[in-house]
């Protein structure tokens, strides 16, 4: 038997008590978009049925399961997600079905697992299990074995219709992109930011990246990774927009006019700023940065609270509490880490001070911020910002 349905599973969406069909026409409507972009033609429709989504496919879909499944591996939302061929609600028809379609395999014990959600059905789950179990045995002449078989025939009865496979494929968990708000997301060509930036998607929040660099003064790498961050992160998401943000001008005024151990405040307080009125022209509702908790001297808690309230959306640190190994492991795990850890010129560290300030006073940092002229920074860097779509 071929493949004709992909049966999509999700988990804290069945949680969402009311609110549970919101999400669940997001997540439909994602995986609609995501196989008519990257796998036309091979689906005919996307709908929702009882507590899953199913996915029908043609015969060309059939053929292209490890292209579908590099898809569905990357959508926030599935739990996990089955290849399945359809069968009828008839107990000698989804016996025959079920030799039919794992005849062709190799195993020496097996297992049935029937999941009823269609209540009209006459038989219950442990019913269903045993009668085709049966017949199994008296088709293959293996054994049943419930703990670890060799293979387990899923049998899912639902809107109807019956279907069988054999295989769960995990998917990312999470919320769908687009069940919560946007964001903007920090991107420094480094390893924490793309990982932050991948936590809130997980989240449900769709993401626009911004980019400060310190060209001329700099080489080109660092947007170049960001580019190519970018577009890893594209996979969950359906846009790659970057704003790309010349940072120079406002860092050389902080260097001549600030005091030397304040600047790497200054220059993130004047970063969450300009992305500040990013967020707005682009109705963001949060600003998401890579921080980790004392990881580095501007990211002691009394620098960040001191960079914070320079801004006016919330800061987002899904990083707070992990360390730098746990960081790099989900880098490695999302494909980030490789392009991350090429070498790039930091606007953050161009004219960073030997011996920075680590328990910066808001007093003492708004006084320093009186000798610059921050809404002639602001809109100079705004004005001659680009935007990218990756």
């Amino acid at each position: 038997m071929r493949f004709t349905h992909i049966i999509c599973h999700y988990g804290e969406i069945g949680l969402k008590g009311e609110n549970r069909k919101y999400f669940e026409k997001i997540l439909a409507e994602n995986i609609k978009k995501a196989l008519v972009s990257y796998c036309p033609g091979y689906s005919e429709r996307v709908r929702l049925i009882s507590g899953r989504i199913l996915v029908e496919l043609n015969a060309q879909g059939a053929k292209e399961t490890g292209k579908i499944s590099k898809i569905l591996k990357n959508m926030f939302g599935l739990v996990y997600f089955s290849f399945a061929a359809r069968s009828s609600q008839d107990m000698e028809t989804l016996q025959d079905d079920a030799w039919e379609f794992i005849k062709e395999k190799k195993f020496s014990t097996f297992r049935v697992t029937a999941q009823r959600s269609d209540k009209n059905f006459a038989l219950n789950s442990l019913a269903i299990n045993t009668a085709i179990g049966a017949y199994l045995v008296e088709k293959s002449g293996k054994k049943v074995k419930l703990k670890n078989p060799g293979l387990n025939c899923f049998v899912e009865l639902t809107d109807k219709q019956a279907f069988i496979y054999t295989k769960k494929i995990k998917g990312p968990g999470g919320l769908p992109v687009g069940s919560s708000g946007r964001v903007i997301a920090l991107l420094s060509g480094g390893i924490d930011s793309p990982v932050a930036a991948r936590f809130v998607l997980k989240r449900g929040s769709p993401v626009i990246f911004v980019h400060f660099h310190s060209l001329p003064f700099t080489s080109n790498e660092s947007v170049e990774k960001v580019k190519a961050l970018a577009a890893i992160l594209k996979k969950y998401q359906a846009s790659g927009k970057i704003y790309l943000v010349p940072f120079a001008p406002a860092q050389k005024e902080v260097v001549v006019k600030t005091p030397e151990k304040l600047r790497v405040v200054l220059y993130r307080r004047l970063m969450l700023r300009i992305a500040a009125k990013i967020a707005d022209k682009e109705r963001c509702l949060g600003i998401v940065t890579g921080d980790s908790l004392g990881q580095v001297a501007s990211q002691t808690l009394e620098n960040m609270a001191a960079v914070e309230e320079a801004s006016g959306p919330p800061v987002l640190r899904p990083l707070i509490g992990l360390d730098k190994e746990e960081i790099i492991t989900i880098a490695k795990n999302i494909g980030t880490y490789e392009i991350s850890i090429r070498p790039h010129d930091d606007c953050c560290v161009r004219f960073v001070p030997k011996h920075p300030e680590t328990k910066a006073r808001l007093y003492d940092v708004k006084k320093a911020e009186e000798a610059l002229d921050l809404k002639n920074l602001i809109n100079n860097a705004l004005e001659k910002t680009e935007v990218i779509t990756v």
